[in-house]
This record gives structure tokens, C-alpha cells and sequence, in this order.
């Protein structure tokens, strides 16, 4: 595993998974996203580990997938099904196995968390965001309706879901908070340590107990359809893929530095901390 990457930590039953690609504000490629699996995995399959932390260093928790030119110019002809079968693996079926991995997660989110980064942070059981944090989805831009993992109905509610990807405007971590996408709201020089407080505390309880009532509450959303939806609207998704292709030539609708600008506008109005 590259250590510049993923770092993973495990101490008094909680183990501690650090994203580590500061100087690109933890932009997701390809690598990172498997060495997350391994770790994810490890952590899952660790008996003596009983809480499970996705945190980040630098400013930001993420700025989401990598946004490079050259891997979408490096191909003469895009097929939908080289698209769909990398993001039904690392996308879609990453997230979804780290929700169903049966011990409490928790996601300290700081900075901006956009688009990609809300595929890590929606999974976890529990996000503690710092006051600083901004969450976003501004995939529209692209000619996508959302990112590949549609939490967005589910964590927000259906309003405010169609407004943020209408507009493709952030929410702030209080925001995040009222709504109930996020548990609590630290100061960022606070959130380590009160993550690491709440996962202690979890920790302490009886680690059956805690699967049982994680697989309860996991169980009420696939009954009202979650998984089911979020399949489907991958779907609808990679329908976007195709429709960008049929037009372009490539998977996407607009220029990716037009994507970048906005990441980066994001990125940069965020308060450094």
C-alpha cells in the first residue's frame, strides 16, 4: 500500500483511515480508491477493531474524483461499458460495501467534501464536519444529473436534493446539520479530537450489539428502497455518459477545465484552516 495515499492506524478498537493526498485537496484516482477498499476491508475483517474513522489530511476532505484532461483525450472511441464497468466497481460498489460493513463508521469531514468525497462521507454510519465544511455535488455542469452514488434524496430530503443539483451550490456544515446529513458541528481545530471522542464512547459498547442496531437501521432503509434506488439511479447516471457521448465523442458534455474551475472555486472560497 502507498503510504502517500491511504494511511490506516488502529488503536483502543478504532481504526483510523487518513486519506493522504493533501496537495491535490485529496482528489480521488483510481489508486486511492482501491488502497481505501483494502483498508476498509482490513478494518472490517480486524476483530479487535470495533469503530471504524474516515478522516483526511490538509485543508480538505476532498475535492472528489480526480478531474484530469488527459484521461478523458487519451482514448480514440469511449464505450458506455468501459465507463460502467469501472464505476459500478469503485464508485457504487466500493460505497456500498463500506455502509454494509457491519461496525460503526464515522467520516470528520473538514473543508469541502464535493461530489466523489460524498461517495466516502455518505457511507459511514456518522459524519462529525467541521465548521468549515462544505458539501457539494456540481456534476450538473458536466451534462451527468449527480454523482454515481445517489444518497442525495436520502441524506437531504427530496427538495433540497433537486435544489443542491440543480444548482449545484454547497451546503454549509450547519446547514448539513439541521437537515440531519451531518451529527454534530465542531470547531476545526476540534474535529479530531471530538471524532475520536464520539468513536470512543462507541467503541465501549458491546460490538454484537452495535452490528445489530447498524444492521436495524441499514435494514429500515433497503425495506423503503435505498440500495434498490441507488442502483437504479447509477443507471441513470451512466445514461448521462452515453447521452454526453452520442453528442461529443466523449463522456462528458462540457469542458473539464470548466469542471476544474468550479472545483476549484469551491475549494478556495472554502475558510483554510
Amino acid at each position: 500500500m502507498s503510504a502517500d495515499l491511504v494511511l490506516y492506524d488502529v488503536a483502543d478498537g478504532i481504526a483510523t483511515i487518513t486519506l493522504d493526498r493533501p496537495e491535490v485537496a485529496n482528489a480521488l484516482n483510481m489508486e486511492l480508491l482501491d488502497e481505501l477498499d483494502v483498508v476498509w476491508t482490513r478494518a472490517g475483517d480486524d476483530p479487535e477493531v470495533r469503530v471504524i474513522v474516515l478522516r483526511a489530511n490538509g485543508k480538505h476532505f476532498s475535492s472528489g474524483h480526480d478531474i484530469d484532461p488527459k484521461t478523458w483525450n487519451n482514448k480514440s472511441k469511449w464505450l458506455v461499458s468501459d465507463i460502467y464497468d469501472v464505476e459500478a466497481r469503485r464508485y457504487v460498489g466500493y460505497s456500498l460495501k463500506w455502509r454494509n460493513i457491519p461496525k460503526p463508521s464515522i467520516a470528520a469531514v473538514q473543508g469541502v467534501c464535493i461530489a466523489g468525497g460524498l461517495l466516502l462521507a455518505w457511507p459511514c454510519d456518522l459524519i462529525v464536519a467541521a465548521d468549515n465544511a462544505k458539501f457539494s455535488d456540481p456534476v450538473l455542469a458536466m451534462g451527468i444529473g449527480g454523482v454515481e452514488y445517489h444518497g442525495h434524496t436520502w441524506e437531504l430530503g427530496h427538495r433540497l436534493a433537486k435544489e443542491i443539483l440543480f444548482t449545484g451550490r454547497a451546503i454549509l456544515a450547519e446547514e448539513a446539520h439541521r437537515v440531519g446529513m451531518v451529527n454534530k458541528v465542531v470547531p476545526r481545530d476540534e474535529l479530531d479530537s471530538a471524532t475520536r471522542e464520539l468513536a470512543t464512547q462507541i467503541a465501549a459498547k458491546h460490538p454484537f450489539a452495535l452490528r445489530m442496531a447498524k444492521r436495524a437501521v441499514n435494514q429500515t432503509l433497503d425495506i423503503q428502497g435505498f440500495t434498490t434506488a441507488v442502483q437504479s439511479v447509477f443507471d441513470i447516471h451512466q445514461l448521462g455518459h452515453a447521452h454526453a457521448i452520442s453528442e461529443s465523442g466523449l463522456p462528458v458534455l462540457i469542458a473539464l477545465e470548466g469542471m476544474k474551475a468550479e472545483v476549484s472555486q469551491q475549494r478556495d472560497s472554502a475558510t483554510p484552516r
